[in-house]
């Protein structure tokens, strides 16, 4: 498994409950433009239209080799998923408060491009400023049981 693209604020901002992992098609410089580490999912999200899910605003940059000429980088990339995952996923987000966010952009065993996502909640203030205080103490603790 090659991780090409990360979202690490997404662990800050929101509170994960499930992880689903997802398809995602793509055009062939796409492919091989990620597959040089050309991609970012930062600020992206996951919306739901006519009974599919898409990938919105993350970037791949056009590969210098490509012969598209009207490249968008920032277009809208469909998700693959089953029915099951689908419903699942769309009753939890209408439950309320509830959003699908992507979490890591990776290349499979297979040579497949996968998108890892989380049903999450969103983190007030005060949420995140205990989850500071909790990696905090995790540290001072690791450093106490290191020296003694």
């Amino acid at each position: 498994m090659k991780i090409v693209a990360a979202n690490n604020r997404a662990n800050y901002n929101y509170s994960i409950s499930n992880k689903i992992e997802a398809g995602i098609v793509l055009t062939g410089a796409e492919v091989k433009s990620l597959r040089i580490n050309t991609g970012s999912i930062r600020g992206s999200y996951i919306i739901e239209e006519r009974g599919e899910l898409w990938l919105s605003n993350s970037y791949i940059k056009n590969y210098q080799n490509s012969s598209d000429k009207n490249y968008n980088p920032i277009r809208n990339r469909k998700l693959l998923v089953t029915k099951k995952e689908f419903n699942k996923i769309s009753g939890s987000i209408k439950q309320g408060g509830l959003t699908l966010i992507p979490l890591t952009l990776y290349f499979s065993d297979n040579g497949f491009a996968k998108l890892t996502c989380a049903i999450a909640k969103g983190k007030k203030n005060f949420d995140k400023r205990e989850s500071i205080k909790q990696r905090d103490w995790d540290i001072k603790k690791q450093r106490l049981l290191k020296n003694n």
